[in-house]
Formats: structure tokens, sequence, C-alpha cells
């Protein structure tokens, strides 16, 4: 490697992104080219980036598969960045595995960084975990550590063990310090103030507040009966009820929560769960199925007895029955939650994340940007969706995974 390649990837360490560039701008050999893609990717053309790291990894000679191998791991840095959630992933295992075989441990850990990053995004959690805690972090250079501890972070936000987010975001932070890359520290930054944000809302006998994501844990901790509107279940201690296909129970399940430990009118439960605008008798017999239906769904957790006028929730345990629901609610939350990233997403990647069909996230997007809720730019396959500067909710408790009790 002559000293120009060898100087710019030096100054790409240190995030010196122009003063690599000026050292290989005018080559088209393999190694300038690859440089000169993560150069252009930290500078946020991620177009141009994909190109140029195409252009090498074609370009590096048979003899050269590590080169090759970290190209590929480059792309999937773009991937990653670009929310091209179609992008190969075998591909990335192979070069990842060609690194470990030719003893580029840096370069392995960070195509395991990047495996485990997408399958966060993709609420797998344990496979992340499994990749976190395989990767050996002795000796990583500060950049790296910061990537990983990042990760950590991540996965304990969305399993809600806020004292490990906050330990891994703490070293995060000294990583990136010790980087001294501004936009590594900024990125740590931004992770640590969604601590700080507050992530669901509670609703009990009447009274509404704020919840930061360390008081959901102890919620979720607590002998409560919590009605989880964030997760469409019912949950106590380690019991946990899903209704998220059964959006009718949940309804029920809700507004008895919710006015707990009042009754419920019959005609209010029909509104709510039925949609009705006119009751009739076909409604009361379907209302009273559909409690019997809650009633067996719900018999480890509590009761619910009919009275004059409709239904009353009855825990068998718990003295508290609370709800738990987004800051800010209304259709396509889930949509929401995935663009409160700042990335900019296609709906293809949308649909694979929520594990929906296309058409669906789809018109979801058409109606949050006819909202004015959401934005897009270009046409067809290249067409992206981002949210507005600032969202009225963060994200952990609406993006898929399950929770430690799930």
């Amino acid at each position: 490697m002559d000293s120009l390649i060898t100087a710019a990837a030096r100054a790409l360490a240190t995030g010196d992104l122009l003063g690599a560039l000026k050292r290989v701008a005018l080559r088209d050999d393999p190694p300038a080219l690859a440089l000169r893609g993560i150069a252009m990717a930290q500078l946020g053309d991620l177009v141009r980036a994909k190109a140029l790291l195409t252009s090498a990894a074609k370009a590096f000679g048979s003899r050269e598969a590590v080169a090759r191998a970290r190209c590929v791991v480059a792309e999937a840095e773009i991937a990653l960045v670009s929310r091209d959630l179609n992008w190969p992933t075998k591909a990335l295992d192979a070069a990842r595995a060609t690194l470990e075989a030719h003893g580029d441990r840096l370069n392995a850990a960070h195509a395991r960084t990047l495996e485990a990053r997408r399958l966060l995004l993709i609420g797998r959690l344990d496979e992340a975990a499994r990749v976190l805690s395989a990767l050996d972090t002795a000796g990583l250079p500060a950049p790296l550590r910061t990537g990983h501890q990042l990760a950590a972070a991540g996965l304990a936000m969305r399993r809600l063990q806020t004292k490990a987010a906050k330990a891994a975001l703490a070293h995060a932070q000294e990583a990136a310090r010790e980087a001294q890359i501004p936009a590594l520290i900024a990125e740590v930054d931004g992770v640590a103030r969604a601590m700080a944000v507050p992530a669901a809302r509670l609703i009990a006998q009447g009274e509404r507040r704020m919840l930061l994501l360390e008081e959901v844990e102890a919620l979720f901790a607590s002998d409560t009966l919590v009605v989880d509107a964030c997760r469409n279940v019912v949950r106590q201690d380690q019991t946990v009820v899903p209704l998220a296909t059964r959006p009718v129970l949940f309804a029920l399940a809700r507004s008895l929560a919710e006015a707990w430990p009042e009754e419920v009118s019959r005609s209010t439960l029909i509104a709510r769960a039925f949609r009705a605008r006119h009751v009739d008798e076909s409604h009361r017999a379907r209302l009273r199925v559909e409690i019997g239906r809650l009633r067996a769904e719900l018999k480890d957790l509590a009761d619910i007895s009919a009275t004059r006028e409709g239904f009353a929730l009855a825990p068998n345990r718990s003295r508290q029955v609370v709800v738990l629901a987004p800051p800010s609610e209304g259709q396509h939350a889930q949509v929401l939650a995935f663009l409160a990233d700042g990335e900019s997403w296609s709906s293809s990647a949308l649909a694979i994340a929520l594990g929906a069909s296309a058409r669906t996230v789809q018109r979801a997007l058409e109606q949050l940007a006819a909202d004015g809720k959401v934005q897009s730019f270009g046409r067809g396959p290249a067409q992206r969706w981002v949210s507005p500067p600032v969202l009225d909710f963060p994200t952990v408790l609406l993006l898929p995974g399950p929770l430690p009790s799930d």
C-alpha cells in the first residue's frame, strides 16, 4: 500500500474526511475507490458511496479477498444507514467469515456490530443479543467500541433494561470522546437524550401523566395490572396476555381499565369496541359474547363482572389497574415510530421491519403524508419517506420485538 493510501486511511480513521479525499480524489485504483466511497458515505452521499464501493469490490483481484470483504462490509453499513433492508445479508456473513479467516479482527468485529444493529431494527432481539455476546471487544479501537456499546444500549432499551442501557451509553460516550470524531459523539449524545424523553403515557382513574423509560420498567416490575396499548397486551408481573390480533377484545379491556374501579355502560363499550353509531339488540348480544371471550383470556389476571348498566373489571391480585399508552396516539403509530429515527425509509423496508404487506404500509404512508406527519422525496423504487424534524413521541415501546416478559 503506497503512502497516499496509508495517509488517506489514517485521515478517515480520525474523521478527517476532506483530508482523506484530497489524497485520493484523482485516483481510480481499487484502494482509492474504496477510500473515496467510505468518505462519501460519511459525508452523506450514500448513492455515490455505494457506487464507488461496488466498483472497488469488482476491481480487486481474486487474490485480494480481504479487500473485497472490507468493501462488502462498508456496503452493508451504507445499506443499514439508508434502511435498505433488502440488501443481501448472506454477503455480510461471507465477508465476515473471510475477514476472520484472514485475521482481520477489527473489520470482522465491525461486521458483527452491523449484523446486530440490523437485527435490532427488525425486532429480532434475541438474535441480536447472541451476535453481540459473541463479539470480543478487548483491544478494539475507540470507534468500534463506540458502535458496539451503542448497539448494546439499543438492545437494553428495547428490553426495558434501563440500568444496562445507561451503563452502555456511558461506555459509548467515553469511547466516542477517546475517538474524537464529532459525528460519533453526536450520535451517542442523541441516543442518550432519548433516555430523558417521555416514553409512554399512564392513564389511571381519570388521571394522565407521562412516564420515562425507567418508570415504565418499574411499572412492569410491580404487581400492577397493566393494559399496555403500546404492545396491545394485558400484563401483570411475568404474565402476559397478547391481544394484538384481537382488537375488539383489547378495546374492551382498555375501556374497562380506564374506568376502573367504576363500571362502563354497555352503550359505551359497544361504541368503542364495535364503532357502532346506533345500538340495537344484535350489538348487545355480540357484546355478551365478546365479554365472555375476554373474561376467558384474562381469567388468570382479572374477572369481569356484569353490573346493572354494564360491566366492571375486578383484578384478582393487583390493587391497581392502569393503561399504558403512547404519548401521542393515532393511526399508523408504528410507522411513525420507525420514521422517528431521523433516517429515510423506503416503503419496502418499512414493510420488512413491520412484518406487514407493502401495500398496507404504502397506504399508511400516504395517509400520514396527507396529514402532514411524513414527507417523501424521489420516485418509484428510489422514493424515501422521512418524518418532520420534531416528533411528539419517541420510538422504543412501539418498535417490534418482545419485551422481557412477553
